[in-house]
């Protein structure tokens, strides 16, 4: 911003930045964010905080209200800084949002998993009751800024998580990136999503792969960001997921949860007549191949229709459920019986 640049370097008005960072990503990056901050001659506060689903509270936003009232930030003119996985993002989103009614606050998301989604939309919040973001709200960053360095510090499992959330904008929306997921899934799992020259037999997978990603992400939510449409290609691998992921905590990752579900509702889809044997079984071996878990001991009958019932309380009492209807391209069906769920889960369970 040319005015902020000339703010900042006419000396006549200090730049002030509130950030609130993750633990962990502090422990390896906090020294260069502060560094960033001091050669920049920008007074600031750094808040490190665990940011976990465990900790994904009403309690830590207010935490980091208390901290920001203390700074004192000038709401119009000081975006505050979120710096960690999608849970940090989504917690400083909501206190942002509440803050002095809107604060504007900027994203820079350090999983592969925020990367791709986290750090695209509108949304925010904590959990509530036991219950997967009940609190929260719809106001989007002013900036997200994408630097997939962060990724090459994370432990593969949470490579493989993100990975979750990429196959499932594949599987509704993008025959092209199911195939790049197919060919490259190994090598980006192996080099963390990091760009290398003299890698002639990958191209630049990791750029490709995030890039149409999130591009695929943009095109579902930017039309429809405050979510007035129910019928969301986005969902898919959300139906059963959050009731699972709660129940199980801190066993699955988010994306492997959603990644559970995913492998599921592909077993719904073949079950419908919607996919063939051989795309369900591409579908199967491609989440292998990026080391998603396909089945949950967690995932009971049981939990599906407590699941599908809480669904349809928040969709309007319909079940909006995505399913593929072939590789790269799919529909949102309200028809899907009860009997046809249970063939499918048996079916899944057997396999």
């Amino acid at each position: 911003d040319p005015q902020q640049l000339e703010l900042a370097t006419s000396g006549k008005r200090k730049l002030r930045r509130f950030i609130v960072i993750d633990k962990v990503v502090d422990e390896l990056y906090g020294s260069k964010v502060r560094e960033y901050f001091e050669e920049n001659n920008v007074q600031h506060k750094i808040l490190a905080l665990p940011t976990t689903e465990e900790t994904k509270s009403m309690d830590l936003v207010l935490n980091i209200l208390q901290e920001v009232q203390n700074f004192s930030i000038d709401r119009r003119r000081e975006p505050i800084i979120a710096i960690g996985g999608g849970v940090c993002l989504d917690i400083v989103g909501l206190a942002a949002s509440l803050y002095r009614r809107r604060t504007p606050y900027i994203r820079v998301p350090t999983t592969l998993l925020s990367y791709v989604d986290a750090s695209v939309g509108a949304k925010n919040g904590v959990n509530f009751l036991q219950c997967k973001n009940k609190l929260g709200g719809y106001t989007p960053p002013v900036a997200s800024f994408l630097d997939r360095s962060f990724i090459q510090s994370i432990p593969r499992r949470h490579i493989s998580n993100g990975l979750g959330e990429i196959l499932k904008m594949a599987l509704m929306k993008h025959k092209g990136l199911f195939d790049l997921l197919k060919s490259h899934g190994q090598y980006l799992l192996d080099t963390k999503f990091q760009s290398y020259n003299g890698s002639a037999n990958h191209g630049d997978a990791a750029l490709q792969t995030t890039r149409i990603a999130i591009e695929t992400m943009l095109e579902e939510l930017a039309p429809n960001l405050w979510e007035d449409d129910l019928d969301r290609l986005v969902d898919f691998g959300h139906l059963i997921s959050p009731e699972l992921e709660m129940r199980v905590l801190p066993s699955l990752m988010h994306g492997e949860a959603v990644n559970i579900d995913m492998a599921f509702m592909t077993y719904v889809s073949y079950v419908r007549g919607l996919i063939t044997a051989e795309e369900k079984e591409q579908v199967i071996q491609c989440m292998k191949g990026l080391e998603l878990p396909v089945w949950h001991g967690g995932c009971s009958w049981s939990l599906i229709k407590k699941a599908l019932m809480e669904r349809l309380k928040h969709s309007g009492g319909q079940p909006r459920m995505p399913l593929p209807t072939g590789l790269g391209v799919a529909e949102i069906f309200n028809d899907t019986t009860e009997e046809t769920l249970e063939r499918a889960y048996k079916l899944w369970v057997r396999d």
